[in-house]
């Protein structure tokens, strides 16, 4: 077997358990969130008023706007 062969063989295998660790870490996070669907819906109304505060302000303070986009968008990734 060549270098090329086992070395194409380990990444494959190593690939494998990377996305079943990210299968398993998704549905965990999954579980979660079925278990706990007043935090989801707290996070998303947080996110909400965020991008509410965003639009109003748009027009004279773009720059903060943008700030509190990005703020929103990082609400569910805690």
């Amino acid at each position: 077997m060549s270098t090329l062969d086992r070395s194409s063989g380990t990444s494959a295998s190593g690939g494998l358990a990377g996305a079943l660790k990210a299968l398993a870490e998704e549905a965990s996070v999954l579980v979660q969130a079925l278990l706990s669907p007043g935090k989801v819906i707290e996070e998303v109304e947080q996110m909400r008023a965020l991008q509410v505060r965003a639009d109003r302000i748009e027009a004279s303070d773009p720059l903060r706007a943008d700030v509190l986009r990005w703020h929103a968008s990082r609400i569910g990734l805690r």
